[in-house]
C-alpha cells in the first residue's frame, strides 16, 4: 500500500480559486463513517456478532497475527452497511479509527484486516459446509433475539426472488430470458417489519419458486408455537399445489396471486363488460368470490378476483388471488397487495449494502457473500425499526447510511479514553443521544447480585 499508516506523506494540497485553502489526508486519525459506532452499539446491545462466534468454526491453522473470527465477520458486516462490498476496499478501511473500533482486539490499536485477510475469510473459511449452513441460519437468530424485545403475536412473511446481474464467469451465473441478462436468481423471505428471515443463492436460470420449502421451512420450524399466527404473501411464481398444501398443514394463511386463465375469466365473465355511459374519472373496482379446482389441485380453494376500471383504459385490469383466509374480498386484496413493500426492501437490499455485488468465481463464495449481506442489512434494518427517533423514524436504509454512517470524525487520542470528535451536519448530538439511549433500554436489565 502506498501509505501504509493510512497518512498522506505527499503534503497538503492547494486550491486556486482560494490558495488560503489546504487539503490535508490523515487516514487513520480521520473516520470516514463514525456512524457504524451507534450500529456497533446496537451489535452490542442485542449480542449479534458474539451469536455468530458460537456458530462459526474457525477452520485456520496456526495463531500469530490473526484476527479473531467474530472480528472478521465484523469487518465484513459492518463494511457492507457502509457501503464497501468489495474486499480490496479493506485496504484503506483496516486503518479507519471506525472499523479498527468496531473490529475490536487487537485491531483497536493497530489495523484491522487486510484485504487479502478478508478475501480468504470470505472465499475460503466461509465457505466450508458447516459454516456456510451456519450463515444461512444466522438471519433467523438475530430476527429472534430482536422479536423477543418486539412482542409480536402475529407473523406475516412476504416470499419473492430477485435478480443479480452477473458479469463475469462467475460459476452458475446462466442467462435468463426474463430479465434479459446473466445473472444469479436469489429468493427472499422477508417479514412484517422489513426484516430478512432467510435467503438463498441460485443458478440465473431456475424458476421463481425454485427450492422454496428449503428456505421457507426453517423460517417456519422457528415461529412454529412461538406466536399465534403465520401469513404468508406470494405472487403468481409460487401458485402450485405443493405451496398450498404445505401451508395448509402448517396452517399459515396465505395470499397467492393466481394466473389468470379461460375457467377463471368466464367465472367472472359479467365483471368485465364495460359499463354504459361517460366513465368517470375515478378508478372503479369490482369484486368476485367463488370456490375453484385445477386440475393439479386435489381440493378446491377459495379465489378472490378483482376488476379495475380505470379512466382513458378501454380494457379492465383483472387479478385473481388463491386464498384460505376468511375476510371480505376488498380485504383479502388490501392484504394482498401490502406485499408490494417486499419488492421495497429488496430495492433497499440492492441499493443500501449492495448485495447483488457478488463477483466471486465459485458459487459458494459468491453464496457466503450474500448471507453477510442479508446479516448487514438486518442490522441497519434492526437500527431503522427499534432505535431512531421520530424526526428520522421514516428514513430509508440508504438515507441513513448517507446521514448518518457517513458521519466524518477527528479522533483523539487521550491517556485514558479516545474521543471521536463528530461532525454535526445531517445528525446533531441529540438526534445521536437519542439513538444511544434507544439502544440502551434494548439491552437486558443487569442480573441481581446474591449476596
Amino acid at each position: 500500500m502506498e501509505n501504509p499508516a493510512g497518512e498522506s506523506k505527499d503534503g497538503s494540497l492547494r486550491l486556486d480559486f482560494d490558495r488560503r485553502l489546504k487539503l490535508e489526508f490523515h487516514g487513520s486519525r480521520i473516520a470516514s463513517d463514525a456512524g457504524l459506532l451507534a450500529y456497533r452499539e446496537l451489535d452490542d446491545a442485542l449480542g449479534l456478532s458474539m451469536m455468530a462466534g458460537d456458530v462459526l468454526a474457525d477452520a485456520r491453522t496456526g495463531r500469530s497475527g490473526r484476527h479473531a473470527l467474530v472480528g472478521l465477520l465484523r469487518q465484513s458486516v459492518f463494511g457492507r452497511l457502509a457501503g464497501y462490498e468489495d474486499v480490496n476496499d479493506a485496504e484503506r478501511l483496516r486503518h479507519d479509527p471506525a472499523m479498527r473500533w468496531i473490529v475490536g482486539g487487537k485491531a483497536a490499536s493497530g489495523r484491522a484486516a487486510s484485504a487479502s485477510q478478508m478475501g480468504r475469510f470470505e472465499t475460503r473459511w466461509l465457505t466450508v459446509e458447516r459454516n456456510l449452513a451456519a450463515l444461512a441460519d444466522l438471519p433467523g437468530q438475530w430476527i429472534d433475539r430482536v422479536q423477543a424485545r418486539r412482542s409480536s403475536l402475529s407473523i406475516v412473511l412476504d416470499m419473492d426472488s430477485s435478480v443479480s446481474p452477473t458479469h463475469g464467469e462467475q460459476e452458475m451465473s446462466v442467462w435468463n430470458g426474463h430479465f434479459e441478462c446473466t445473472c444469479y436468481h436469489p429468493l427472499f423471505v422477508f417479514n412484517q417489519f422489513g426484516d430478512l428471515e432467510r435467503c438463498a443463492l441460485r443458478p440465473g436460470n431456475v424458476h421463481s419458486a425454485d427450492g422454496w420449502k428449503d428456505v421457507l421451512e426453517p423460517v417456519v420450524a422457528r415461529y412454529r408455537g412461538q406466536v399465534s399466527r403465520l401469513h404468508l404473501r406470494a405472487d403468481a411464481g409460487f401458485a402450485n399445489s405443493e405451496v398450498y398444501e404445505y401451508l395448509e398443514a402448517e396452517r399459515i394463511k396465505y395470499a397467492i396471486r393466481l394466473p389468470a386463465n379461460k375457467v377463471l375469466q368466464d367465472r367472472i365473465g359479467y365483471l368485465p363488460t364495460r359499463p354504459v355511459g361517460r366513465p368517470p374519472l375515478y378508478v372503479r373496482r369490482y369484486y368476485a368470490n367463488f370456490r375453484y379446482q385445477a386440475a393439479s389441485w386435489t381440493t378446491s380453494r377459495r379465489v378472490v378476483a378483482k376488476v379495475e376500471w380505470h379512466p382513458g383504459e378501454l380494457v379492465p385490469r383483472v387479478g385473481f388471488i388463491v386464498t384460505n383466509l376468511s375476510r371480505p374480498p376488498e380485504n383479502i386484496v388490501a392484504f394482498y397487495n401490502q406485499r408490494g413493500t417486499c419488492e421495497q426492501w429488496i430495492k433497499e437490499g440492492k441499493g443500501a449494502v449492495k448485495w447483488t455485488r457478488l463477483s466471486c468465481r465459485t458459487f459458494a463464495a459468491n453464496a457466503a457473500r450474500l448471507q453477510l449481506h442479508a446479516l448487514a442489512y438486518n442490522l441497519g434494518n434492526f437500527l431503522r425499526t427499534l432505535v431512531t427517533p421520530e424526526p428520522i423514524r421514516d428514513w430509508s436504509l440508504t438515507s441513513l447510511k448517507e446521514k448518518l454512517i457517513k458521519i466524518g470524525a477527528k479522533v483523539i487520542s487521550h491517556g485514558r479514553y479516545i474521543a471521536f470528535q463528530m461532525a454535526e451536519v445531517a445528525i446533531p448530538r441529540q438526534l445521536f443521544a437519542d439513538i444511544l439511549r434507544l439502544i440502551v433500554e434494548l439491552r437486558p436489565p443487569p442480573e441481581p447480585v446474591s449476596g
